[in-house]
């Protein structure tokens, strides 16, 4: 446990960057690979997928929790380096990170209810189940925006206090910020713009920018620890 006793060491910053890689590594599989093995345009398709495929279904369910309670390690590890940059604003990322978290979680219940109706658990007829699960994948989709818009105040005031700290590159805090727009176009296009085509492009070359940016940003800790800055200020260390 000695490796969370110093935020200011390098030690303390590779953890970090150690626990932000994992989340990139867990959530390409629940979040990127699993629905598009699983759900399709069609709610009655999709519950016979998640039937033939319910292993893979849960365990991206698994990997979607075990996502968040890194998440909570990450958040407040993050907070604790940045806090001596500036506070109020590293208190703030992490609370937009905690809101982000919060909206995946409630995501999850409506996830873990598609399977009851996908496997005949809920007594309901053809017609009803198929509403319902139409219903909550319309529910999950929204999750989705929302946790988007709170992801992206994180990633803004996360790049600013990288630009602001010293302890990395600042490439990264111009990529976190300038890429965290592809979350707010992604939700903008899915939920108002679907027909804008050259929207959805855009918002892709935003997206990958900002991936580039925090898998770069997440293995810079990781493998090179913050650079070397002064002790914490005593009277944060007491707070």
């Amino acid at each position: 446990m000695k490796a969370f006793n110093d935020p200011t060491s390098r030690a303390y910053g590779r953890l970090t960057g150690a626990f932000y890689f994992s989340i990139a590594i867990f959530g390409a599989f629940a979040i990127g690979y699993v629905p598009s093995q699983i759900v399709t345009g069609d709610p009655a398709t999709t519950m016979e997928t998640l039937v033939a495929r319910r292993g893979l279904y849960n365990a991206g369910i698994g990997a979607d929790v075990l996502v968040m309670l890194i998440e909570v390690m990450t958040m407040t590890m993050l907070y604790q380096i940045f806090r001596r940059t500036n506070e109020t604003l590293a208190f703030a990322a992490m609370l937009a990170r905690f809101g982000m978290v919060a909206v995946m979680g409630a995501m999850l219940l409506f996830q873990a209810g598609l399977t009851g109706l996908a496997t005949g658990e809920i007594a309901a007829s053809d017609d009803i189940r198929n509403a319902l699960a139409g219903l909550m994948l319309e529910i999950h989709h929204a999750g989705v925006w929302v946790w988007q818009a709170f992801f992206w105040m994180h990633l803004m005031l996360l790049g600013t206090l990288v630009l602001k700290s010293g302890l990395v590159p600042r490439l990264f805090g111009y990529g976190l910020i300038v890429g965290s727009f592809g979350y707010v176009f992604d939700s903008l296009y899915s939920f108002a713009f679907p027909e804008a085509d050259w929207f959805g492009t855009l918002r892709i070359g935003f997206l990958a920018i900002v991936t580039l940016s925090e898998v770069g940003f997440a293995l810079w800790l990781a493998l090179r620890g913050p650079k070397d800055t002064a002790p914490l200020n005593p009277a944060l260390a007491a707070a």
